[in-house]
């Protein structure tokens, strides 16, 4: 009986949980006895505010009654019976389902002419749907919904339904030959995870035919079960290729849409950087940096979390260490607002937010090292951290040296990520991954 009393005091414990509320919610709670506040420390934002679901005294009791005379009550305890009809069983009476009769379960074979990962058609043969938007009666998309279809023209940047980008059985099979293939390979038998980290704007402001190409390309290389995710664009709205919200958006909803026909299943995720981000409640700092990256403010950012096109988000760190001086704010204060910004904003509820650093290749020291690493998870506002494992600057090339140091954050390994170019190798590609499953449970293996 040790496990199931077991169960019982876990189910206890579970109550002890603190929740995590709302100011409006918490406002009235300034004298409740089930607060929990002074359990928090002195530096926790005003908004976060602690309130016991069941006090301490309370799950102990939980526990007891369940674990008493031997789990007396946890043995008696039944599943309820339920609120069910046996059609088949004589004397049921169940409606009946107007309209064409459908044979089957959710596990029978796709009706016949329909290829597993297809599009489904209309009755006059028109698309009638991509990623699940719906289209109008001509098979096309509502502009509201989509603003564009799955493939760029060369011109305009426009999209058009009839594009398919499913990569054939023999497209996997040769992607998986290739250089960046057998880099996929060689992740997998070290146990970590594998995204494919490419950048697909330059294809997609090249037209139609590179746009479609390219994610084929990606699409059959990410197919295979060991790739959890496609980083399809870096510095997004931050570098030079892109000079309106409308070409972004465009961009994001082709992309999406494109990927989840060719390898569906797979996560999605971006890179950029937020500058205002770290400038906290200095306004003249906002106002600045508003007007030095206009593509990449917060509002902006959150609109292509919220349409649900990507499933990660990564911030970069690079801007924290430097550049804002001229507000007093150094990189420490930098990352603290950056991370209390976004926790604030709950951008986790829209998509999931890593982290990605740069600064920790060449000499680091170790108070660096746990201060850039954990900072962003321990503040609750990251799920994640990439660390790239070498930069190329004009002084030359970069590594990620801190390995000891990063062997000792062996807790939070499942958060770490490498950021890692198998074209590049230190050594060879299948010594590189081991060394690095030895730090980080996931890859992002860049591709051209």
């Amino acid at each position: 009986m040790r496990l199931t009393l077991r169960r019982a005091l876990a189910v206890g414990a579970m109550l002890t949980v603190a929740g995590v509320v709302t100011p409006a919610v918490a406002a009235y709670s300034q004298d409740d006895p089930r607060s929990c506040n002074d359990l928090m420390g002195a530096d926790t934002p005003a908004y976060v505010v602690c309130h016991w679901l069941a006090k301490p005294e309370e799950a102990l009791g939980v526990a007891l009654f369940w674990g008493a005379d031997d789990n007396a009550n946890l043995k008696e305890a039944t599943p309820s019976d339920g609120q069910f009809i046996d059609c088949s069983a004589p004397g049921s009476s169940c409606p009946e389902i107007e309209g064409e009769e459908i044979s089957g379960d959710e596990n029978s074979p796709a009706p016949d002419g329909m290829e597993e990962g297809g599009t489904p058609e209309c009755e006059t043969g028109q698309q009638c749907s991509v990623d699940g938007n719906d289209l109008g009666g001509d098979g096309t998309p509502s502009r509201s919904e989509l603003g564009g279809t799955a493939t760029p023209s060369a011109s305009s940047g426009k999209t058009t339904a009839a594009q398919s980008f499913a990569a054939t059985a023999q497209e996997v099979t040769a992607a998986a030959q290739t250089p960046a293939g057998q880099a996929v390979t060689a992740a997998k038998a070290t146990g970590v995870r594998v995204w494919i980290d490419t950048e697909l704007a330059d294809d997609w402001k090249a037209g139609a035919t590179n746009f479609a190409a390219a994610v084929k390309r990606i699409g059959a290389l990410a197919a295979r079960p060991e790739v959890a995710g496609i980083r399809f664009s870096s510095q997004l709205g931050y570098n030079a290729t892109f000079k309106t919200d409308e070409e972004i958006t465009a961009f994001v909803t082709a992309a999406s849409d494109a990927l989840r026909q060719a390898a569906p299943g797979k996560r999605l995720g971006v890179h950029t950087v937020v500058p205002e981000l770290a400038c906290g409640a200095d306004e003249a700092c906002k106002t600045e940096m508003r007007k030095r990256y206009p593509l990449i403010v917060p509002e902006k950012v959150e609109s292509l979390l919220s349409a649900g096109r990507v499933d990660q988000l990564s911030l970069d760190t690079g801007l924290l260490y430097g550049g804002y001086e001229t507000w007093k704010i150094n990189a420490e204060k930098a990352q603290r607002n950056q991370w209390i910004q976004v926790r604030a904003r709950s951008w986790d509820v829209l998509a999931q937010v890593a982290a990605e650093e740069t600064g920790l290749v060449g000499q680091v020291t170790p108070e660096k090292v746990a201060a850039r690493v954990s900072t962003p998870v321990m503040d609750a506002a990251a799920q994640q951290v990439n660390l790239w494992t070498r930069v190329q600057t004009a002084q030359g090339t970069n590594r990620l040296t801190a390995w000891d140091e990063l062997k000792k954050l062996s807790p939070i390994k499942r958060r770490l990520a490498a950021v890692y170019n198998p074209t590049v190798p230190e050594k060879d590609v299948t010594t590189d991954l081991k060394k690095i499953a030895e730090v980080f449970s996931q890859v992002y293996l860049v591709t051209a």
